[in-house]
């Protein structure tokens, strides 16, 4: 199983909301670790994009690094902003959506 980080420097003091760039009317994402038991994942949505409802097998932690986002859990909305964190557990429905243009880091623990 690989442990490793990727995509992003190491040994290196850095700002992870400059680690990935808004690109107009898309979802960007950047795997910085994935395996058996974790995924870590950079994301940038352009104002009014989203990720449509699903499911995940493990517990989202989800921190909104710059923007505004909009998650929504078993129907239920909630606003992120700068700074904040949700979890979206396992097993329940769940989408992101940016309200405005939206940053965020992914952990997802399986």
């Amino acid at each position: 199983m690989n442990m490793k980080m990727k995509n992003i420097p190491q040994a290196e003091v850095l700002v992870l909301k400059d680690q990935i760039a808004y690109q107009e009317g898309q979802v960007v994402s950047k795997t910085l670790a994935q395996n058996d038991a974790l995924s870590i994942t950079l994301f940038s949505f352009s104002k009014g994009e989203e990720i449509s409802t699903h499911e995940s097998g493990g517990d989202a932690f989800v921190t909104c690094l710059d923007g505004v986002g909009k998650i929504t859990i078993d129907s239920v909305d909630y606003l992120l902003h700068e700074g904040e964190s949700i979890v979206m557990p396992a097993g329940h429905p769940h989408a992101v959506y940016g309200e405005e243009a939206f940053k965020m880091l992914l952990v997802v623990v399986f």
